[in-house]
């Protein structure tokens, strides 16, 4: 590239700029590298709204899980601002109504003070099933979720369960474009990936093995690694 091109990483649900840890180094040699902040609007617009607020007049923008669905309304309010994008185990289609009565239960929980509990219920669908023991990857995500909070977990909640469909707007994307999941994502699978991939014209669809639903931090090489070539792209 000639010119140094800055980046806005958004992070997923109860996650904060440690889940980019593992790429951060390497896409600072692309250009400037921005964590957004999502904690404090209950509507997609609302996030997008804030983080264009606050980024640079054009951008590469990258998404993991809550950061893809928020990319998704950046790129609907303000094409013309993102140079590329980035979908990390997400996907472009809205809660069914079976994972809404599951983010309603989370909500609940937290608000009748039980908000430790919250990352120990999800750990099994966040990280691959050969990642679970490990115990620096589960402290990762309790100290990420305990940086959150529960206010800030209930409004993300709120958000994402209002969420519309992606899908009717992906193809209209024009900007390079990568698509990447773990192999064992049990969140957002990926065939949700392939279907991204296929409304996109032009993108890019990586596949991370052995790797769950948190891939930047399950392989933080990897995910690097692909992030640099997007960029180059």
């Amino acid at each position: 590239m000639s010119e140094p091109l800055p980046i806005v990483l958004v992070p997923g649900l109860l996650c904060t700029s440690r889940l980019y840890a593992g790429q951060i180094e390497e896409l600072w040699r692309a250009g400037p590298v921005t964590i957004a902040d999502h904690t404090r609007d209950d509507s997609m617009a609302g996030a997008a709204r804030r983080i264009l607020a606050d980024a640079p007049p054009r951008f590469a923008l990258a998404g993991l899980s809550m950061g893809g669905y928020i990319a998704f309304e950046i790129l609907r309010q303000a094409p013309e601002r993102v140079a590329r994008l980035a979908l990390l185990d997400t996907t472009a289609r809205p809660d069914t109504p079976e994972q809404t009565e599951a983010r309603r239960g989370q909500i609940a929980l937290t608000e009748s003070g039980r908000f430790a509990e919250v990352p120990e219920l999800l750990m099994p669908k966040l990280l691959h099933p050969t990642h679970q023991g490990d115990a620096g990857l589960r402290a990762a995500v309790v100290e990420m979720a305990e940086a959150i909070g529960p206010a800030a977990f209930v409004v993300q909640q709120r958000a994402i369960i209002g969420r519309i469909d992606s899908r009717p707007s992906a193809g209209a994307i024009r900007c390079p474009t990568l698509v990447l999941v773990g192999d064992g994502d049990a969140i957002t699978p990926p065939d949700r990936a392939e279907e991204m991939a296929g409304l996109i014209g032009g993108a890019r669809f990586v596949t991370i093995p052995v790797c769950g639903h948190l891939s930047s931090l399950e392989r933080p090489r990897e995910v690097a690694r692909a992030l640099a070539d997007w960029l180059r792209q």
